[in-house]
C-alpha cells in the first residue's frame, strides 16, 4: 500500500490529437474571356460551302420548275428559297453548335439614337452615291435587273421586298455574321472594309460587272459595316440599307414613269 505522504509519480497528460489539417482555399482562378464573336472562321467555311450547294440545287430546282428568262415573281421565289435555306443553316450553327440565341447574337437590338437615325443615314448614303455615280465615267449598259423590271407590277414587288426582306438578310449575313468575325481578326477599320468586297461582288450580276457600279456597292457596303460598328446594331445597319434602297427604288420609279411617258 503507498504512503500517500510520499510523492505519486505523474501521469501523462491525456493524449489530445492535433487540430484537423485545413486545406488553403481553391486557386481563384479567372475564367478565359469569352471570345468575341464566339464563332469561327471554320463556322464560315461551313456556311460558304452550303452556299454553293445550295446555289446548285436550287438552280437546278428554277430550271425544272420556271422557264428563262425569269420574271420578277420567279426571281423573287428562287432568291428566298436559297436565303431560307441558307438562314436555317446559320440559325443550325447558332442554336445547336453553341446553343446560343440567333437575333441576340447577330446583334439584332435597338440603336440607342432609334431606327430613324439609321434610315436618315441610309437616305444619305444614297444621296452620296448618286453623286459618286456621276462622278465615274460609268458607260450605260444594259442590266439584267433593267430586263427584269420592265413592267411597273414588276417594280412594284421588286421595290417592296427590297426595302423590307432584302436588307433584313443581307445585314444578317454580312454586317452580323461576317463582320465580327473580320473585326476580330482584322481591327475595325479593315474588318468593315473587308466586308464589303463580297456584299459588292453579291451585286454584281444585277450591274452586268460594271467595276464603276462595284465601287459604288464598295461604299454603300462600308458605310452600312460603320453604322453597324458605331451603333452595335444589325438592326440599324438594317434600316439604314432599307433608307439606301429606298431611295434606289424611288429613282428607278421616276425612270420607269419617264421612260412611259
Amino acid at each position: 500500500m503507498t504512503d500517500p505522504s510520499e510523492p505519486q509519480p505523474l501521469s501523462p497528460p491525456p493524449f489530445e490529437a492535433p487540430p484537423p489539417y485545413e486545406a488553403p482555399p481553391p486557386y481563384d482562378a479567372q475564367p478565359a474571356p469569352e471570345r468575341v464573336p464566339f464563332w469561327g472562321y471554320r463556322d464560315l467555311m461551313f456556311l460558304i460551302a452550303v452556299a454553293f450547294i445550295l446555289l446548285m440545287l436550287v438552280g437546278r430546282v428554277a430550271l425544272l420548275f420556271f422557264k428563262a428568262p425569269l420574271g420578277a415573281v420567279q426571281a423573287l421565289a428562287v432568291t428566298f428559297a436559297f436565303e431560307g435555306l441558307w438562314f436555317a443553316a446559320l440559325y443550325g450553327v447558332m442554336r445547336f453548335e453553341y446553343g446560343r440565341p440567333f437575333w441576340r447574337s447577330l446583334a439584332w437590338v435597338k440603336p440607342s439614337r432609334g431606327f430613324w437615325d439609321a434610315f436618315g443615314w441610309g437616305l444619305l448614303t444614297a444621296l452620296v452615291c448618286v453623286m459618286l455615280s456621276n462622278l465615274l465615267p460609268t458607260p450605260h449598259v444594259k442590266t439584267p435587273m433593267e430586263e427584269l423590271l420592265k413592267d411597273r407590277f414588276s417594280l412594284l414587288l421588286m421595290g417592296f421586298f427590297a426595302v423590307t426582306l432584302g436588307p433584313l438578310c443581307e445585314e444578317l449575313a454580312f454586317r452580323g455574321f461576317l463582320q465580327p468575325l473580320l473585326v476580330s481578326t482584322f481591327g475595325a477599320a479593315a474588318g468593315v472594309a473587308l466586308q464589303a468586297v463580297p456584299f459588292a461582288a453579291l451585286h454584281g450580276a444585277e450591274y452586268a460587272w460594271s467595276w464603276q457600279q462595284l465601287v459604288v456597292m464598295l461604299f454603300a457596303g462600308s458605310a452600312f459595316g460603320w453604322m453597324r460598328h458605331r451603333t452595335g446594331s444589325t438592326a440599324a445597319s438594317t434600316y439604314m440599307h432599307a433608307g439606301f434602297n429606298c431611295v434606289v427604288f424611288m429613282g428607278m420609279l421616276a425612270e420607269n414613269f419617264v421612260r412611259k411617258t
